[in-house]
């Protein structure tokens, strides 16, 4: 018994040494869980724990022996107690400024738990971010990638980082209010924890607000050095009483109240729970996207439009393309000798496989241009207009029977030609008509009766008649292969006289030179009359107004394509000493020196006063006719491409409208003198009739309506309608086909 009680003693009195010799613990603020009185608690609750324990272990030892003895517990207990009050004691002497919220961080606590560490060095060390590391080891990476998970990292022994459990709003409020540090408490989402700042940081942060510098030492306003005085000033230069307004409410707070409470009210600002609900990810998401690190969101406004997108590869950049489509040996040298610019495209190339195609040689020089492009060239933006009704897209047009009277119906034929009528042509008084055909004739007809007065066979197929418009004479011009005739009517004697008069031929054609040699003047030999020879064979023949000069067209002359002729000097001039390009039609402006000359793709308008060219329009391709209007400012153009084009010589040098009615192509175009009328005939053998009226004020556009489609011909050999011409005061039109004869449309 005395040696079991020995034992027991000294087992007590090592415990009592090893409590004496264990080092003191230290405590931080932010370690402590509970506030001073909390611990007395906690710490007398587990005073009376370990009573109790030893109690039970002094228990157990009476059972197994008789005799027990009590010495040893109640040193235990005694040992107990001196720890517990030190601990209290230590508790009890800290500044309850000094206390926290109660947090429990199991890693926090092993890495603050050194000992011999002091409180001084545990505030400083609380805000600096280099004498502690991160202990979250993930990166420089978004947090937003833990935003679903349990943890926001790991630390460096690959252990996760648990987040920890929010309180909520009033746990908050109270655990702010009951810390004295809450105002420098900053919170750290990185490591997912709080951190204190100390006097000397939070002195920094206020010194960089107020705008100063932020150490004390830097004195950024030296004294002034005033090398004229160095007087210090004493008083200040501003002592005037505080202003009204500094102890009024302030207006413009007040708007921006107002401003506020009208957005929420609209719902123009939302509340926290709204914005997360819209912030949340979808469950669904690009795998290879960007991750939130590039800032890929389409600008929306005005600041921002979309570029044009790259062409796609076309059938000719196939790899493996048919052989009809590889070029030839001489397509390929073309390509290779012309300019790069010239180039049409790619040189299709054939390949048995996809991957013996060679790199595309020319995909840095694309890059690089269309850089240029998107850096360089303006965008704009196309607003669709939205319309309900298609059809209120469509001018509204007057009726065609508000717009009468026009030709309607055919009134007479013209019948005595045995092959293609090619022009007709109607004198100014409308008492007489005109026809030439390919059988060679000119036929005078009167157009009331319909009764051929007068024919004239010449050598060659008749191209063109027309009037000689001088009052007092009637002279019939007509072109017949390499000669322009120059014929009287024989029809009244003044007239007659002066028209014999004036085709008598003229000293000065006999002359030789250059002049002569680019038109001969001689008197017929089959009749009365004169005969110009030209070198090539003419087609077309127009009249000046005055009816002093007329203008032959040859379209394989080269530089003697145009001639103008003069009717009383028997004179001939080359007004255009280069060829630019296949002349069609000429006419002469009505009141203006313009000269109009057509080729196949072009209109010229020459001013014959400055000798210069006044203006080029783009007609289109295959031109075949033309028209001026009376008043000169407007020009219609028919072509072989079946388009009639209506030019406006004061807005454009493109055509105002194009008119697109005839399958085939247009092969005559006529104006009316009086009315607001103009027609074109085509191969397929119809006449449209058009109204075109022309305003006198310039702000307003002409008004374009077709009125009439007019059939009457036969077609012979893909020929239709091969002229038409108007009455001069009549709405009537005569045209002549390639049927043998000559039609009168009138109006009922």
């Amino acid at each position: 018994m005395m040696r079991k009680r020995d034992l027991h003693s000294n087992a007590a009195s090592k415990d009592d040494e090893e409590v004496d010799n264990a080092p003191s613990p230290t405590f931080e603020a932010e370690d402590l869980d509970v506030s001073s009185s909390d611990s007395e608690d906690e710490l007398a609750a587990d005073g009376e724990g370990e009573e109790s324990e030893s109690e039970v272990s002094a228990a157990s030892l009476e059972d197994e022996e008789d005799d027990t003895d009590d010495a040893g517990s109640e040193g235990l207990d005694s040992s107990d107690d001196e720890i517990d009050r030190a601990v209290l004691d230590l508790v009890q002497g800290r500044n309850d400024d000094e206390s926290q919220p109660p947090e429990h961080h199991p890693d926090r606590q092993d890495r603050t738990a050194d000992a011999g560490t002091t409180q001084q060095a545990a505030d400083e060390s609380d805000s600096s971010d280099d004498e502690r590391p991160n202990r979250n080891t993930v990166g420089r990476v978004p947090l937003e990638w833990y935003r679903n998970e349990d943890h926001i990292g790991y630390d460096l022994d690959a252990n996760k980082i648990m987040t920890k459990k929010k309180d909520d709003r009033l746990e908050a409020l109270l655990a702010r209010n009951d810390s004295g540090k809450a105002l420098r408490t900053i919170y750290d989402e990185y490591n997912d924890e709080e951190i204190v700042l100390s006097r000397q940081e939070l002195e920094l942060v206020q010194r960089i607000r107020e705008g100063k510098f932020p150490h004390v030492e830097v004195n950024p306003f030296e004294p002034e050095v005033d090398w004229f005085t160095r007087d210090k000033e004493i008083h200040s230069l501003w002592q005037a009483p505080e202003p009204k307004r500094r102890f009024m409410p302030s207006k413009w707070e007040e708007k921006k109240i107002v401003k506020l409470v009208r957005a929420l009210r609209k719902g123009w600002i939302k509340t926290t729970a709204e914005r997360m609900a819209t912030q949340q990810e979808p469950e669904a998401y690009l795998l290879w996207e960007d991750d939130g690190l590039i800032s890929a969101k389409t600008p929306h406004g005005l600041s921002y439009l979309p570029p044009t997108k790259t062409p796609l590869p076309g059938h000719a950049e196939s790899y493996n393309p048919p052989k009809e489509y590889l070029p030839t040996e001489e397509e390929r040298r073309g390509w290779e000798q012309a300019e790069e610019e010239d180039r049409a495209g790619p040189l299709a190339r054939a390949f048995t496989s996809l991957r013996q195609v060679p790199a595309y040689d020319r995909f840095i020089n694309e890059r690089f241009e269309r850089c240029l492009d998107l850096y360089l060239c303006p965008r704009t933006r196309k607003k669709r207009v939205f319309v309900s009704d298609a059809k209120s897209l469509v001018p509204q047009l007057p009726k065609p029977r508000d717009l009468q009277p026009f030709p309607t119906a055919l009134a007479m034929r013209y019948l005595g030609h045995s092959a293609p009528v090619r022009s007709v042509a109607v004198d100014a008084s409308g008492q007489w008509l005109l026809s030439g055909s390919d059988d060679g004739s000119v036929r005078l007809w009167e157009v009331a009766t319909a009764r051929c007065m007068r024919t004239w066979h010449l050598a060659a197929r008749v191209h063109c008649v027309a009037w000689c418009p001088a009052a007092g004479l009637r002279i019939v011009s007509a072109a017949a292969g390499n000669s322009v005739f120059l014929l009287p009517t024989g029809f009244g004697a003044e007239q007659e006289a002066a028209s014999v008069q004036a085709l008598q031929p003229a000293p000065a054609a006999k002359s030789a030179g250059a002049k002569a040699a680019l038109c001969k003047w001689q008197r017929w030999a089959e009749g009365d009359g004169l005969e110009l020879v030209h070198q090539h064979p003419v087609k077309h023949v127009t009249w000046h107004a005055r009816g002093e000069y007329f203008a032959s067209v040859a379209p394989t002359g080269n530089t003697q394509a145009v001639l103008v002729h003069q009717l009383s000097k028997q004179a001939t001039q080359n007004p255009f000493r280069k060829n630019r390009g296949r002349v069609v039609r000429t006419a002469f402006h009505p009141s203006k020196p313009f000269f109009f000359v057509a080729t196949q793709n072009h209109v010229r308008v020459y001013n014959l006063a400055k000798q210069a060219l006044a203006k080029k329009l783009l007609a289109g391709s295959g031109v075949a006719c033309l028209a001026v209007h009376p008043s000169g400012d407007h020009l219609i153009v028919g072509s072989e491409d079946k388009r009639l084009a209506w030019f406006d010589m004061d807005l454009s040098t493109k055509p105002y409208r194009s008119l697109r009615y005839h399958s085939q192509a247009l092969r005559g175009v006529a104006f009316h003198a009086r009315h607001p009328l103009f027609a074109s005939a085509s191969d397929d053998g119809a006449v449209n009739v058009f109204h075109g009226m022309v305003y006198q004020d310039l702000l307003t556009n002409p008004l374009i309506v077709p009125v009439k489609i007019l059939r009457g011909h036969d077609i012979v050999q893909h020929e239709g309608v091969l002229d038409c011409a108007f009455h001069p005061s009549q709405p009537w039109l005569f045209t002549a086909g390639a049927d043998a004869t000559v039609c009168l449309f009138t109006n009922q």
